[in-house]
């Protein structure tokens, strides 16, 4: 195992009612808040009306940057930048899911730098200082509510980039299930697929001796296949959507990666097709998996592949390793199917003309992922693979 440093400083405050703590919570950190939300949704199941009835009640001023785009825009983060300067914001609040999370966190970042916020993306090493941030989660997706990370998106330059601060993790977060029980079954879906392609970075990992790591990733792998379904058929399962939510949280707040290499791979390729096209990120997760797997398989990484197979999908383990590892390769690719997520590229819109140019910045930086490092080439295929 690896060396590693251990901080996972969001509080959090999980359960039915708990958005009843955000007044008082808020309120060690000041008295003004920019409240970040999306399309309205939190509107239609009465989240925001809990919310600014507390804030009100407890004299918070609070000003609202709504709209946020599922593949957040550098142009929102940039309104949220000045609304909080003009207005001394003390705390940047995000209600709903990863994407408005990202944009708060961001917004927050950008604020005491003199510079565009996009800079603080390309380069994360020009945040010197974050306003507080905090979150209440309407969708079990990304897990930003419990990590330092964000991805944020200039369409006019096709670049979809992530960025990241200690200081972005959230203050705090409220996990209330039910206000899951909203999310369309497609979101759902989603959502579970980016669960578990967040638990898959860091399992299929080269760091062989975590033994630790890998049984609690295959615990968060088989939470998924057994309640993402259950979630999308009966969307106000209060079991089902509760250990999607944590699940969500666990898959990336660092206890999955700890002490192992993070090369990731599949993020980086979809990043670029989310980047060009604006496909939903988990769908885009979904057809490059079973991909990706089906690529690198070989007898140096057969092995990972049949732990995969037996802990996970429950595959006896005295059979030969290629049927083992392939066997679970398809399984993976008939749950995303079960899902209602689509298996081909060319299904959300994607064509061949733009996959050489989106191959090669998916290795900008070098070598994609742990198991078995791919380059540019590599990417091609596993682009075309999935057409």
């Amino acid at each position: 195992m690896l060396n590693f440093d251990y901080s996972i400083p969001t509080k959090v405050f999980f359960g039915k009612g708990k958005v009843s703590v955000l007044p008082e919570q808020i309120k060690e950190y000041g008295s003004k808040v920019l409240l970040v939300y999306g399309g309205g949704s939190i509107k239609r199941n009465g989240l925001y009306d809990d919310i600014v009835k507390g804030l009100k009640t407890n004299s918070i001023e609070f000003w609202e940057l709504s709209g946020v785009e599922p593949n957040p825009r550098i142009t929102t983060v940039r309104k949220g930048v000045e609304i909080c300067r003009e207005n001394k914001i003390d705390l940047v609040l995000a209600v709903g899911g990863g994407s408005t999370i990202d944009c708060a966190k961001v917004i927050a970042g950008a604020f005491y730098y003199e510079g565009d916020a996009w800079d603080i993306v390309k380069n994360p090493s020009k945040i010197s200082k974050v306003l507080p941030i905090a979150t209440v989660l309407t969708l079990a997706a990304t897990g930003s509510e419990m990590d330092v990370f964000a991805v944020i998106t200039d369409v006019d330059a096709n670049e979809k980039l992530g960025t990241g601060h200690p200081d972005m993790a959230p203050r705090f977060s409220v996990l209330d299930p039910t206000y899951t029980f909203s999310v369309p079954q497609n979101q759902t879906a989603a959502g579970t697929a980016d669960i578990m392609s967040h638990t898959f970075e860091a399992y299929f990992s080269s760091t062989k001796e975590a033994f630790l790591q890998d049984r609690m990733a295959e615990a968060i792998l088989k939470t998924c296949i057994n309640y993402g379904r259950k979630a999308m058929e009966e969307p106000e399962n209060y079991e089902a959507r509760s250990n999607l939510m944590w699940a969500s949280s666990l898959a990336i707040n660092g206890l999955l990666s700890f002490g192992k290499d993070k090369n990731w791979v599949v993020h980086p390729m979809e990043h670029e097709l989310s980047a060009y096209y604006d496909i939903t990120h988990g769908v885009g997760l979904a057809i490059l998996t079973p991909n990706w797997m089906k690529y690198i398989l070989d007898d140096n990484t057969v092995e990972k592949f049949a732990e995969f197979g037996v802990n996970v999908w429950d595959i006896p383990r005295d059979g030969d390793k290629y049927v083992i590892a392939n066997t679970a390769i398809a399984k993976t690719r008939e749950y995303f199917v079960s899902l209602g997520i689509p298996t081909k590229l060319s299904e959300v819109g994607i064509g061949e003309d733009k996959l050489e140019e989106m191959a090669k910045k998916s290795v900008r930086h070098g070598k994609i992922g742990s198991l078995k490092p791919i380059d540019h080439e590599d990417v091609l295929n596993i682009f075309k693979a999935s057409l």
